[in-house]
């Protein structure tokens, strides 16, 4: 049997993270044993729907690198994938489960429904009463005749219980009791998403269901109507929580579901961050999942390797907690990781802002690599490039370097003449410097901090002494070595 997962969105605005780890848990369970993965789009909750929200769905999936073998915009045998355009064919399966006796005709206004909500006790759940559970087939046919509004319901078993296998959480049983008579069909002859949900699954053959473990005690009422119609039960495979870290008013770590006040909890607003796509999904892929046998311990994967790696029973059943210093450790692998021709591809647009040149590329990829995390750094750690001012003096001043001001002064006013008249690359500027340390019996780092400090104006540059006097060039560098001096007096 060829395995068919499908990701199921509703087009309400952005995706989650937690939407999209379902999609790669989806699409990494159908590849790795060579199936399909089919996009649906589930847009029948029209008060919820948001202009735009499709595109952003087609948008994330392409550029997080999951592709769809059959959907909306591709087509498939088993369309339309959109379930507006799937209408027409729910009410016939709901009137055939009426005729069967699995399910019935409500006509219950709203104000009855709600009356039952305010006559409730004080914390008691209550659902629906079954009030037309069992009505004489004459008055139903009256009521329908003089067009009375209806909905279509489900009818649960009342008793015993209902037990299924999950393969991340092993055999789940709910009590009967505890199921409601589900509306099937709503009185504007919309589908319910519980409904539609199931036969749309069927019908398109989807063989295994991948969502989130919210819907473990609601699974039974699905299996129910799989069992009405007589359908094979697909695999389940329910995925935990994920959750976010903050501290409170108290300052203590509370955990809770993951949300905005987390921080940001988009996948295009995390890209927007500056982190990688292929970094956001390889961390996803670990939150709730490990690798087992030749890829245990391992943390960086390609999307092909995860494809090979993923093993539905590495899925945890507890809770994961969404990292944000872990997404950062993972992006800053990819980027040390990167060829050049795609680190530039990235870096490129910071460098064209800050009007670097290509004469800087090679030297910037070497000193950028291993200190960024995040392209969107760029600007901040070569700002100094462009910007140079009046910056505290006291900056010369360094204990682990025993550098001072007298220190600085001095060093400053020997070694200006000496760069002056020498070359201009890495190995001359280096040697004049440790030339000139060695001459003085100085440590190197007496010399090279005072002479970085001049040229950059700020504590912490990439690069050390030598690269930031090259990214400057020579006139630059000399310019404000000598503006340093004169303001050390």
């Amino acid at each position: 049997m060829k395995i068919r997962t499908r990701f199921a969105p509703s087009p309400t605005g952005f995706m989650h993270v937690g939407n999209l780890r379902t999609a790669l848990y989806e699409y990494l369970t159908a590849k790795h044993e060579g199936g399909d993965f089919i996009l649906r789009i589930e847009d029948t909750d029209q008060e919820r729907y948001v202009e735009g929200a499709t595109d952003v769905i087609y948008n994330t999936l392409k550029t997080a690198g999951l592709t769809h073998d059959e959907g909306p915009d591709i087509g498939g045998d088993f369309g339309p994938y959109v379930q507006s355009e799937r209408l027409s064919m729910y009410k016939p399966y709901a009137e055939e489960l009426v005729k069967a006796g699995k399910a019935y005709y409500c006509f219950c206004s709203k104000e009855r429904l709600e009356d039952l909500k305010k006559n409730a006790k004080e914390g008691e759940v209550v659902g629906y009463d079954r009030h037309c559970r069992d009505l004489p087939q004459s008055e139903i046919d009256e009521k329908l005749q003089a067009g009375v509004p209806y909905v279509i319901r489900q009818k649960s078993p009342l008793t015993g219980e209902s037990t299924y296998h999950d393969c991340v959480y092993g055999d789940i049983t709910i009590p009967n009791e505890e199921l409601d008579d589900q509306v099937l069909i709503k009185a504007d002859g919309f589908p319910t998403y519980n409904f539609a949900n199931v036969i749309d699954d069927h019908t398109m053959g989807i063989t295994h269901v991948v969502r989130g473990s919210e819907y473990l005690s609601s699974t039974p009422k699905y299996n129910a109507l799989y069992d009405a119609f007589g359908w094979e039960i697909p695999t389940y495979i329910h995925l935990p929580l994920i959750m976010g870290k903050s501290v409170d008013e108290e300052g203590k770590e509370v955990v809770s579901k993951l949300s905005k006040r987390h921080g940001s909890t988009g996948f295009f607003d995390l890209v927007n961050e500056g982190f990688l796509p292929e970094a956001i999904m390889n961390y996803i892929a670990l939150l709730g999942w490990c690798p087992a046998g030749e890829y245990e311990n391992r943390e960086i994967f390609t999307m092909d390797e995860l494809v090979k790696a993923f093993d539905i029973h590495g899925i945890s059943k507890s809770p994961s907690v969404f990292d944000y210093d872990k997404l950062e450790w993972v992006n800053a692998e990819y980027i040390k990781n990167m060829d050049s021709d795609t680190f530039l591809k990235n870096a490129k647009p910071y460098f064209d802002k800050l009007g670097i040149g290509e004469g800087s590329y090679a030297l910037l990829e070497e000193i950028l690599k291993p200190r960024i995390t995040r392209f969107t750094q760029i600007e901040e750690k070569l700002a100094f490039l462009n910007n140079y001012e009046a910056f505290d003096l006291s900056l010369f001043e360094h204990k682990k370097s025993k550098s001072t001001l007298e220190t600085s002064k001095a060093i400053l006013g020997d070694i200006i003449p000496v760069l002056a008249e020498g070359a201009w690359d890495r190995d001359a500027i280096t040697n004049a410097l440790t030339e000139y340390a060695a001459a003085h019996e100085y440590k190197n780092a007496l010399v090279m901090w005072p002479v970085r400090i001049a040229a950059a104006g700020v504590a912490v540059t990439p690069g050390g002494c030598a690269e930031v006097l090259l990214l400057l060039g020579k006139d630059e560098s000399m310019r404000r070595l000598n503006e340093a001096f004169k303001r050390l007096g």
